[in-house]
């Protein structure tokens, strides 16, 4: 930590703004909802004094829940104040381990979602302690390492894919590439770029910075998956945690509702240079501490963003003109793929009807979710049932199946039909 910044590991007396946090309980084995489990929310820096008392309810999750935050001026512009609020969430139920995750982020303004997932409680132990690391812009974290941004494909014996494809899982190893001792994670591929981004850049920041943000770190990603960089040295994961190699991602660590919801409506993407076929390695830093010519710089990119520029205008601004947005031939790990239109009431078919059997599966663990007749025909009940989806789920109730809900149901019939093993 740099000694010029006031660490306040949450509230005190400048948490004179509100933001929101909502916790979701699950079974860390199957991915199910966990009704009936009490949380506690306390202060970082006083666990032992609860100031919220919550049940989750038949989807595992709390109500959204105010909470003081610092100002939002402190996430606008770098400064020795630490711009958001830091809670522990403690997390107890019937024949599950106890959990307490400690310094889940609140911003001003802005919905934090925490997932809690527990494991069952055999044989009974202490309760499973997790500390989410300071944010990048606010701690000091190594700088990143520059690499070349398109990897050379002709060595002999590599490994590159034949195509872009986004993967079903990410393999985050946490810690330095070398490091024997740190654990490997089965992380989702939307999820582990939802943590990135919650960890790298503020979610106050302005919808179009967060895209060009969230485009660069997808494209960086999808770089280290189409060339197989670190399997191609031996090594048995996708990614690091560690900045000076690749991204920042926190075990365990909340995310920002907004942050989520331009994920899932982009996750696909990624940026390209003509006649260049693997997603370009685009790398960036916070344009502050570190200084970084022909790279992204993060706080740059959110004046940008106050200035109305477009995502693709940010990331021309600092990568070239010639930088442009490509969609993944493939995503992986998915029962059937998007149909390319809107779901509405009045639509019908095979698609229709695939979904509605994806969110019957669902709704037997999420029984919120009313039973439908798989009929293949997209009437009121059907709407409904999506709408109360998306609002489990954290999106926009619409009641319309678009880009974002159809991968997400997917997401969700996939975890909870045991088609993907995501426990290895």
């Amino acid at each position: 930590m740099n000694v010029g910044y006031v660490h306040t590991l949450e509230t005190p007396v400048n948490s004179i703004d509100r933001g929101r946090l909502k916790v979701s309980v699950v079974d860390q084995a199957t991915s199910r909802p966990i009704q009936g489990a009490k949380v506690l929310i306390s202060y970082t820096a006083d666990p032992e004094s609860t100031i919220e008392e919550m049940t989750t309810d038949q989807s595992g999750e709390t109500e959204n829940i105010m909470l003081p935050a610092p100002p939002v001026e402190y996430s606008m512009e770098p400064g020795i104040y630490q711009p958001y609020a830091e809670y522990t969430v403690a997390v107890e139920a019937e024949d599950y381990e106890p959990m307490v995750i400690s310094g889940t982020n609140v911003l001003s303004g802005e919905l934090s979602l925490q997932n809690v997932p527990v494991q069952r409680n055999i044989p009974p132990g202490q309760p499973e302690n997790v500390v989410i690391a300071a944010h990048t812009l606010y701690a000091e974290y190594p700088p990143k390492i520059p690499e070349s941004e398109i990897k050379p494909t002709n060595q002999s014996g590599e490994i590159v894919l034949s195509r872009v494809v986004v993967p079903e899982i990410i393999v985050v190893h946490d810690g330095v590439p070398d490091d024997s001792t740190a654990r490997d994670y089965y992380v989702p591929y939307r999820d582990y770029i939802k943590n990135v981004a919650s960890s790298e850049i503020y979610a106050t920041w302005p919808r179009q910075t967060i895209e060009a943000n969230i485009y660069a770190i997808m494209s960086f990603t999808l770089n280290r998956v189409y060339t197989e960089w670190y399997r191609n040295q031996n090594k048995n994961f996708t990614i690091t945690s560690s900045t000076a190699y690749d991204h920042k991602w926190i075990h365990d660590r909340n995310f920002f509702q907004n942050i989520s919801e331009v994920v899932d409506d982009i996750f696909d993407n990624y940026l390209s240079r003509p006649n260049v076929k693997q997603p370009i390695l685009t790398q960036y830093c916070d344009g502050k501490r570190v200084s970084c010519p022909n790279w992204m710089s993060q706080w740059g990119s959110k004046y940008l963003g106050d200035q109305n520029y477009s995502s693709i205008e940010i990331i021309r601004y600092y990568y070239g003109d010639n930088m442009y947005i490509n969609r993944a031939e493939e995503i992986a790990g998915i029962p059937s793929s998007w149909p390319g239109y809107n779901l509405d009431i009045g639509s019908s078919g095979q698609k229709v009807r695939q979904m509605q059997e994806q969110l019957n599966l669902i709704g037997e663990f999420y029984n919120a979710i009313p039973v439908l007749v798989p009929d293949g025909i997209y009437g009121e009940n059907t709407a409904q049932a999506v709408r109360k989806f998306q609002q489990i789920f954290n999106l926009p109730q619409t009641g319309i199946v678009d880009f974002a809900t159809w991968y997400k149901i997917s997401d969700r019939y996939v975890r909870l039909s045991g088609i993907a093993e995501l426990n290895p």
